[in-house]
C-alpha cells in the first residue's frame, strides 16, 4: 500500500481532482480545506464543500456525494469515508493503512524527506537574538533566542537552506559613553576576570556621568565621532568590546544549543546606507521633510501621517537606514527567498513600515521581493504579572536564570534517583533544567505574555519539558528491558496492524506529525509542535497503561514495540526541532 508523508495534502489534491472529474461547476475554484479532524469524527475532514456549494447555489450534501463518488478506488483502500451533516467529508485511516504509514516513516531522514517539499530549494535568513554588545544578556533576551532557533530548525526540516544571522546592536551613541567611561575608570583586573561585567559597569558609569546638556556628554560625543571617523585607538577599543561580548554571548548560546552563521551587526551596514538614500530618492519613494529623509505610506490607515524616518535631519543614519540596507544585503548577497526577524511586539510598527517600504522600493527597482515576516512575542512576567526581576529589582541575567534552572533540576533528579552517580545526575540536570526554560517559552503561543513559574516548568506532569523528557526515558527503558534497539527492523518485521483501541488511537496520532509541522512552519509558531508532542505523549501513556508491551505473543509484542519506537522517534525529533536536547535515562 502506497502511503505519503502528508496525508492531509494528498486528500486535498485528490478532492480537487475529484471536483474536476465530477464535472462540478467552477471546479478549478474548489478548495477542499482538508484538516486534521476531531478524533471522534475521523482522522481528516474536508471543510470546503459547504462554502463552495452555497456560493454556487448547489446542494452541499449532494456535492459531497459527487466528490466522494469521483475519488479513486485506491483511496478507499486506505480510508473509511463518511459524509457528515450538510457536507463535511470525514476520512478515517484503516488499520492496514495505519501500519503502512508507521512502517514507512521509520527514521529522522524519512520524516525529513517527507517534510522537505515545503521549502525545497529556498534560502531563508532568520534574524534573532540580536543583543547589544558590551551588555550582559538578560531574561528579556530569552524569547528571541529560543523562538528564533526553533524557527530555524523547522525551516531546515521542511527543506530550506537557513542562514542564522545575529544582527547585533554594535554601533551608535552608547559607544561614545562606553569609551568615555573606559578611558577614565577601567579596572584591568576586573576586565581580565569578567570582561562583560566590567564593560557593563563602565557603560553605567559613562552614562551617569554624561547627562543631557553637560560638557561630559559633549566629550562622549567627540569619542563617538572619533570612532565613526576611524580613530585607531577608539576603533581598537570598539573591536575589543565586540570580541569580548561575542565570547560571552556564545557561552549562553552553547547552553541553548545555538550557533550562528553570521554576526552582522549594525556596524556592518555603515557603508551601505548611502545607496539606500539614493535609491529611495530616485524612485520618488522618499522625500525631505523638515530636513530629514522620510517615506510616507498614505494608503495605510495608521501610517498616512506617520513618516518612516530614513535619515535624520543632521544626516545621521538610524535603525530604519540600517534595517533597509540589511534587507537589501540579505536579498542580494544571500539570495534570500524569505527573511524572518524575531523581536518583541513593541517593534511591530517599525517593521510594518520597514516591510512596506522594502516592498515598494524593491518593486520600483525591479528587485525580487522576498517573503518578509516579523515574528513578534509577548513579555515574560513574574507570578505577580510584573516584569521578571531579582528581589533587589534588577533585571535577571540569563546566565543566572539557566544556572538556577539546572540547580533546581539537579535537586529534583537527586531526590527521585539518588542511586544514580553524581556525574550522571548533573548531566541529566543540565538537559532537564535548560530544556525546561526553553520549553516553557516554546509551549506558549508566542504572541502572549507568559508567567514564569519554576514549579510549573519543572513539573513532571502537564505540558512541560520534564514530562516529555520523562516519556522519552520511559520508552527507552522498555527497549532496555526488551534487550532490543528502538527501530530495529528485525524486531518490527512481525508487527501486524493495530487492533486494540489504545493501539489504534496511538497509531492515528502518529500520522498527524506532518500536520503539526506544517502548522508550526506556516504560522511560524513553534507551540503548535509542542502541543502535538504533549498530546502524543498523553496518547502513549494511555496506550502503555492499557496494553502491556512486553507480552509473550511475538506478533503483539512486535506490534507494540513498533508503536513505542515511532512514538520515541517523533518525541525526540520534535523536541530537537524545538531546540531541546533529549536523554535516555531520567
Amino acid at each position: 500500500m502506497h502511503v505519503s508523508f502528508n496525508l492531509a495534502a494528498d486528500l486535498d489534491a485528490a478532492l480537487a481532482a475529484a471536483a474536476v472529474a465530477a464535472g462540478l461547476p467552477d471546479a478549478a475554484a474548489f478548495l477542499p480545506e482538508v484538516r486534521t479532524a476531531d478524533p471522534r469524527h475521523g482522522d481528516f475532514q474536508a471543510n470546503g464543500v459547504l462554502g463552495f456549494a452555497k456560493a454556487r447555489k448547489l446542494n452541499p450534501r449532494a456535492t459531497a456525494e459527487q466528490l466522494v463518488a469521483a475519488l479513486p478506488p485506491a483511496l478507499r483502500e486506505s480510508f473509511d469515508l463518511v459524509i457528515a451533516g450538510p457536507g463535511f467529508i470525514n476520512f478515517t485511516l484503516k488499520p492496514a493503512a495505519l501500519l503502512a504509514w508507521v512502517r514507512a516513516f521509520d527514521s529522522v531522514a524519512r520524516l525529513r524527506t517527507g517534510a522537505a517539499a515545503a521549502h525545497a530549494g529556498q534560502t531563508w535568513v532568520v534574524d534573532y537574538s540580536s543583543p547589544n554588545t558590551a551588555k550582559q544578556m538578560h531574561v528579556g533576551h530569552l524569547r528571541s533566542a529560543v523562538i528564533g532557533e526553533a524557527i530555524c530548525r523547522l525551516l531546515e526540516f521542511t527543506g530550506a537552506r537557513v542562514i542564522r544571522d545575529n544582527h547585533l546592536g554594535d554601533w551608535g551613541t552608547q559607544f561614545g559613553k562606553l569609551i568615555y567611561g573606559y578611558k577614565r575608570w577601567v579596572d584591568r583586573d576586573a576586565l581580565a576576570r569578567d570582561a562583560i561585567e566590567e564593560l557593563e559597569r563602565l557603560y553605567k558609569l559613562g552614562n551617569n556621568a554624561t547627562p543631557d546638556g553637560s560638557p561630559e556628554l559633549e566629550e562622549a560625543r567627540r569619542e563617538l565621532v572619533k570612532l565613526q571617523n576611524g580613530d585607531a585607538e577608539n576603533v581598537a577599543l570598539w573591536r575589543t568590546f565586540s570580541e569580548v561580548s561575542l565570547a560571552a554571548f556564545q557561552q549562553i548560546y552553547d547552553r541553548l544549543g545555538i550557533r550562528f552563521d553570521y554576526h552582522l551587526g549594525e556596524s556592518f551596514y555603515n557603508d551601505k546606507v548611502d545607496r539606500v538614500y539614493r535609491e529611495l530618492e530616485e524612485t520618488k519613494l522618499a522625500e525631505i521633510s523638515e530636513g530629514a529623509l522620510v517615506v510616507f505610506h498614505p494608503e495605510h490607515p495608521r501610517f498616512k501621517t506617520q513618516p518612516f524616518l530614513v535619515r535624520k535631519a543632521d544626516g545621521a543614519s538610524n535603525y530604519a537606514s540600517t534595517d533597509l540596507a540589511t534587507a537589501l544585503y540579505r536579498t542580494e548577497h544571500f539570495n534570500a527567498h524569505g527573511i524572518v526577524v524575531v523581536t518583541d511586539f513593541r517593534q511591530a510598527d517599525h517593521f510594518e513600515q520597514l516591510f512596506l517600504t522594502v516592498k515598494k522600493w524593491f518593486a520600483a527597482r525591479g528587485y525580487r521581493v522576498p517573503e518578509l515576516h516579523h515574528v513578534t512575542f509577548g513579555a515574560v512576567t513574574g507570578e505577580d504579572g510584573k516584569a521578571l526581576k531579582t528581589r533587589s529589582g534588577d533585571v535577571i541575567r540569563l546566565k543566572a536564570l539557566l544556572d538556577e534552572a539546572v540547580d533546581r533540576a539537579y535537586a529534583i533528579v537527586s531526590e527521585k534517583n539518588a542511586e544514580l552517580p553524581e556525574a550522571e545526575r548533573r548531566a541529566i540536570a543540565q538537559i532537564v533544567g535548560v530544556g525546561a526554560v526553553q520549553y516553557a517559552d516554546l509551549s506558549q503561543n508566542r504572541s502572549s505574555n507568559y508567567v514564569f513559574s519554576w514549579d510549573k516548568m519543572l513539573a513532571l506532569d502537564g505540558n512541560t519539558a520534564p514530562y516529555l523528557l520523562y516519556a522519552i526515558a520511559r520508552i527507552h527503558s522498555i527497549f532496555r528491558r526488551a534487550g532490543v534497539t528502538p527501530g530495529d527492523p528485525a524486531t518490527e518485521s512481525a508487527a501486524t496492524a493495530p487492533e486494540t483501541p489504545a493501539e489504534i488511537a496511538l497509531a492515528r496520532k502518529l500520522t498527524k506529525f506532518p500536520d503539526a509541522i506544517r502548522l508550526a512552519v506556516e504560522t511560524l509558531r513553534p507551540h503548535y509542535l509542542g502541543l502535538y508532542l504533549f498530546e502524543l505523549a498523553g496518547d502513549y501513556s494511555s496506550f502503555n497503561n492499557a496494553d502491556k508491551v512486553l507480552v509473550d505473543d511475538a506478533t503483539v509484542r512486535a506490534r507494540r514495540l513498533l508503536l513505542c519506537a515511532r512514538t520515541l522517534l517523533q518525541l525526540e525529533t520534535g523536541l530537537q526541532l524545538l531546540g531541546l536536547r533529549t536523554l535516555t535515562r531520567m
